[in-house]
C-alpha cells in the first residue's frame, strides 16, 4: 500500500508541474507522516543527510562548472577547429567533426545537454554555412550529445557509483569503449545519409583559412583537458572527485590567461548558472535517497525482481526486459533521479542472473542516455531545437537514423559484456 501511494504521489506531483526533487521529498514525507507502519520523520532527515554526505558527489557541481567555463572560455570552439582540420577535407567531413568534437567535449563536461549546447552553438551554424541541412545538423548534434554521459568523466556514472557502492574509476573505464562504439556508429550513419552529397567537402581555401587561424597550435591546451583528467585518475594521481577540481582550475587558467576569452567580470554569471544546475541535480540526489530508502523498506525491489523473473529466468530475456523498462523510464524521467530510484530496484535483478554490477551501470546509463534524445523529456532535443531555431519535431525526424544506430549499439553493449568490462578487467 505504501509503495503504491509513494509512486502515484510522486508521479502525480510531477504531472502537475512540481520539480522532480521536490516531488520525491513531498511524496516521501506524505507516506511517512500519514500512513501507519512507516518510519518517522527522523528517518527522512537522516537519509537526506547521509545521501548528501558523499565525497564523490562533490565532483558533480565541479564538472558542471568546468564545462560551463570551457564553453565560455573558447575551449569548445578550438576543439571543433582542431577536429575540422583533421577530417574536414572528407565528404561529409563536418558531420565527422561534430561527432569527434562531441567526444572530446564529453571527456571534459560529463553532461549531455552541456555537450549539445557547447558543440551545437559552434557546429550547427558552421554546418549550415557549408551547405548541410539544418535539420540534419541539429539531429546529429542531439544524438552526439548523449556521448557526454558515456565517455568519462560522466556525472551519471558518479551518481550510479555512489548509489551502488561501485568503483567510479572502473565505471569511467567501462564507459569508454561503448562511447567510442556509439561515436563510430554515428559516423557511419552520417556517411550513409549524406552519401550523395559530393558538395559537402571543405575546399582547400577553407582548410587553409582554418589552419591559418590556428597556426600557433593553441588548440592543444583544450585537447590536454581529457588527458589531464583521465590520465590523473587512472594514473593514481588523484581521485575522480579531485579530478573535477583540477578541471575547474585548469579551465580557469586557460580561459583567463592563455586564450583570454573569459574575463573576471563574467565569472559571477558563470558561477550562478553552474550553481543553479548543480543545486537542481543535488536536491534530486538527496531526496531520491529518501525515496529509495522507503522503497527498500517496503521491499519494492524484491517485488519488482520477482515480477520480472516471473516472465523468465533466462539471462538474455531478463536483460531485454530491463532494457525495455529503462528505455521507457528514460523517456519520462530525469537521468539522475532515475539512476538513484532504479538502481536499488533493478541492480539485484541483474546480479541475480549473473550481470556484473559495473556492466549493469553501463547498460543503465546507456538506456537513460538514449532518453536524452526521445520525447517527451528529450533534453537534447530541446537544446538542439533552441540552438538551431527549428521545431523539436524536425530535430527528432532528422535524428531517427541515429536512433536506430543507438538501439543497435545498446544491444551490443547489453549482450557483449566485454565491450564494457575489457578495460576495467585489464586495468582495474
Amino acid at each position: 500500500m505504501s509503495g503504491l501511494v509513494l509512486f502515484f504521489g510522486f508521479f502525480g506531483l510531477v504531472l502537475i508541474g512540481m520539480p522532480i526533487g521536490a516531488a520525491l521529498g513531498v511524496a516521501s514525507l506524505f507516506v511517512m507522516t500519514f500512513l501507519p507502519g512507516t518510519p518517522s520523520d527522523i528517518l527522512l532527515l537522516k537519509s537526506a543527510v547521509m545521501g548528501g554526505n558523499n565525497f564523490p558527489l562533490v565532483a558533480v557541481p565541479m564538472f558542471i562548472l568546468a564545462g560551463d567555463i570551457m564553453q565560455s572560455g573558447g575551449l569548445s570552439r578550438r576543439i571543433v577547429g582542431m577536429a575540422a582540420r583533421g577530417v574536414g577535407h572528407l565528404r561529409a567531413g563536418l558531420a565527422y567533426v561534430n561527432v569527434l568534437a562531441s567526444m572530446f567535449f564529453a571527456a571534459i563536461s560529463g553532461s549531455s545537454p552541456a555537450t549539445v549546447a557547447a558543440i551545437g552553438s559552434n557546429m550547427i551554424p558552421e554546418m549550415e554555412k557549408r551547405g548541410y541541412p539544418r535539420d540534419f545538423s541539429a539531429g546529429l548534434t542531439a544524438a552526439t550529445g548523449m556521448l557526454g554521459v558515456m565517455i568519462p568523466p560522466s556525472i551519471p556514472f558518479i551518481i550510479y557509483g555512489v548509489t551502488s557502492s561501485q568503483s567510479i574509476g572502473k565505471l569511467f573505464m567501462a564507459g569508454l569503449i561503448p562511447g567510442l562504439l556509439f561515436g563510430a556508429a554515428y559516423i557511419i550513419v552520417a556517411r550513409y545519409v549524406l552519401r550523395d552529397r559530393d558538395d559537402l567537402v571543405s575546399t582547400k581555401e577553407e582548410l587553409a583559412k582554418e589552419r591559418a587561424e590556428n597556426k600557433d597550435g593553441n588548440a592543444i591546451w583544450a585537447l590536454l583537458v581529457p588527458i589531464i583528467i583521465l590520465g590523473g585518475i587512472y594514473g593514481g594521481i588523484f581521485t575522480p572527485t579531485e579530478a573535477a577540481g583540477v578541471a575547474v582550475i585548469y579551465a580557469l587558467v586557460i580561459s583567463l590567461f592563455v586564450y583570454k576569452e573569459l574575463s573576471f567580470n563574467e565569472l559571477p554569471k558563470i558561477l550562478a548558472q553552474s550553481s543553479l544546475t548543480a543545486a537542481t541535480c543535488l536536491v534530486m540526489v538527496v531526496m531520491a535517497f529518501v525515496f529509495g530508502r522507503l522503497l527498500t523498506m517496503e521491499q519494492i525491489p524484491n517485488q519488482v525482481a520477482e515480477l520480472i523473473t516471473s516472465f523468465s529466468d533466462n539471462k538474455l530475456v531478463i536483460i531485454l526486459l530491463l532494457n525495455l523498462v529503462l528505455l521507457a523510464v528514460g523517456m519520462f524521467m530525469e537521468t539522475v533521479a532515475a539512476i538513484i530510484i532504479l538502481t536499488p530496484i533493478l541492480l539485484p535483478v541483474a546480479m541475480a542472473v549473473g550481470v556484473d554490477p559495473i556492466h549493469f551501470g553501463v547498460i543503465l546509463t546507456v538506456n537513460l542516455a538514449i532518453g536524452f534524445c526521445t520525447p517527451p523529456l528529450g533534453v537534447n532535443l530541446f537544446v538542439a531545437s533552441s540552438v538551431a531555431n527549428i521545431s523539436i519535431e524536425r530535430v527528432f525526424k532528422a535524428l531517427a537514423p541515429f536512433f536506430i544506430a543507438m538501439l543497435i549499439c545498446l544491444t551490443l553493449v547489453s549482450y557483449v559484456p566485454q565491450i564494457s568490462l575489457l578495460l576495467p578487467n585489464l586495468f582495474g
